[in-house]
């Protein structure tokens, strides 16, 4: 899955299968969704006592052991300052036992001895209409934010693995990195709050620390080789250091990714119904051969590569009567030359895959292919990009020339001459060979 760790431009050699950046997705296993600032306060509910967010744990200690109250699932509170602020109100205006169930410690010893616990949890109406709807004012911020970092022309950022620089928009940077380094956080518009994001992976990694086991290395070179050799140049899913830049884990109140998708297999699973009318195929997002533009059908894809950059792959199938197989080398060879910064019309090699599609378009080499025995080679039946789903949509050109020929061309069929049935059963090659066995024998 990975490509090698110093990849030279224009490099003749692919050692091990490139891959695009792939559908969806990669999440946690639990949501930890709290992104407030650090500075913001949490009050107690009946005190003045206060500590910073950052120090939630604190708080909740202190409420437990001064006031004997609980707060459940902390953690799946969306907004944990303006929770505590509302019940703080509430408990102002009304007794803690009208809203909390309270628990008897000790209940069958001495009174002296036993103690009221207060548990304010979600069974309370009133409790969960609150949690709901500070979920619901997160999800309105999170997509508002990824609206933003989706429209943003201002990003600018090296990338972590070869230090290239990247403006304009944050997908080109996650595309690359998944196509040039084989390191896919998921689809740019899966993801929420995308610098925080990357700062903590640049942390770790200037920390020589593993993205994905964590471990500590002594340098940058055995760090690389490490997550190389081990397939881990890729995050840990159950890290939950990682909940809130998906966006998927905002959708649902105490639900991650995985609590969805386990729903849905068990919905398949469970369900008997055998009509299969509206079943729907996902779309299978075919990616460009010259740009990152990707496309949920075929169709789409032809048209954009015709449009955007006139290159009309209809034509060259059309023009070289290329069969299906044909094809496929046509479109591996296409992409490996320009992965190596390579003209695949005039074979001239330059400095960055930028530079190459410049001056393909410049010269107008587009549709410009070297002799067929340059790429008609077994080599390339292997994809360069082991996920490329425009090789799964290719028309297979022989079997439609086939029908269209025996259409449009009268070909005579000669019927077997069967009038003299006794004469064929006499002169039978099966009868001939029951003879040869006999006179054996």
């Amino acid at each position: 899955m990975a490509t090698s760790d110093t990849k030279e431009e224009g490099s003749d050699s692919i050692l091990e299968p490139l891959c695009f950046p792939e559908q969806p997705a990669d999440g946690p296993s639990a949501p930890s969704l709290q992104l407030r600032p650090s500075s913001e306060l949490l009050v107690c509910l009946f005190c003045s006592e206060s500590v910073p967010l950052t120090l939630k744990d604190v708080l909740l200690k202190h409420l437990l052991l001064e006031h004997k109250l609980v707060i459940a699932d902390v953690g799946l509170i969306a907004d944990l300052p303006k929770y505590m602020l509302y019940w703080k109100g509430r408990f102002l205006e009304q007794p803690v036992t009208d809203f909390c169930s309270v628990i008897k410690t000790n209940s069958t010893g001495p009174l002296e001895k036993q103690e009221d616990y207060f548990l304010l949890c979600d069974i309370l109406p009133e409790d969960r209409v609150l949690r709901e709807k500070l979920q619901q004012k997160r999800l309105e911020e999170v997509l508002e934010q990824q609206q933003q970092e989706r429209d943003d022309g201002s990003f600018c950022r090296l990338c972590m693995f070869c230090s290239e620089e990247f403006t304009g928009n944050r997908s080109s940077l996650l595309n690359h990195m998944a196509r040039e380094h084989s390191f896919s956080i998921g689809l740019p518009d899966n993801i929420v709050y995308c610098n925080e994001f990357l700062d903590t992976l640049q942390s770790k990694l200037d920390n020589l620390q593993c993205l994905y086991c964590e471990k500590t290395f002594r340098d940058k070179t055995t760090l690389k080789d490490h997550m190389r050799k081990k397939a881990h140049r890729r995050i840990n899913a159950s890290n939950r250091q990682y909940d809130r830049f998906y966006v998927i884990n905002y959708l649902e109140l105490g639900k991650t990714w995985e609590d969805v998708q386990s729903e849905d297999d068990r919905e398949l699973v469970d369900d008997d119904d055998n009509d299969w009318s509206d079943w729907r195929a996902l779309p299978v997002s075919a990616v460009c051969l010259f740009c990152d533009h990707q496309s949920e059908t075929m169709e789409q894809i032809y048209e954009h590569m015709k449009e955007t950059h006139d290159f009309d792959l209809h034509q060259l199938r059309t023009e070289l009567n290329l069969g299906f197989y044909q094809q496929v080398k046509l479109v591996n060879y296409i992409r490996r030359q320009i992965h190596q910064s390579r003209c695949y019309g005039c074979q001239d090699k330059f400095e960055s895959r930028a530079g190459v599609l410049r001056h393909i378009a410049a010269e107008g080499h587009v549709m410009q292919l070297p002799e067929m025995s340059t790429w008609d080679q077994p080599q390339y039946y292997f994809p360069t990009y082991e996920n490329d789903a425009l090789l799964c949509a290719l028309s297979d050109s022989d079997s439609d020339q086939s029908g269209e020929t025996n259409h449009g061309e009268e070909v005579p069929v000669i019927a077997e001459d069967v009038s003299n049935l006794q004469a064929l059963k006499q002169n039978s090659v099966l009868k001939q060979l029951l003879r040869n066995r006999s006179s054996c024998s």
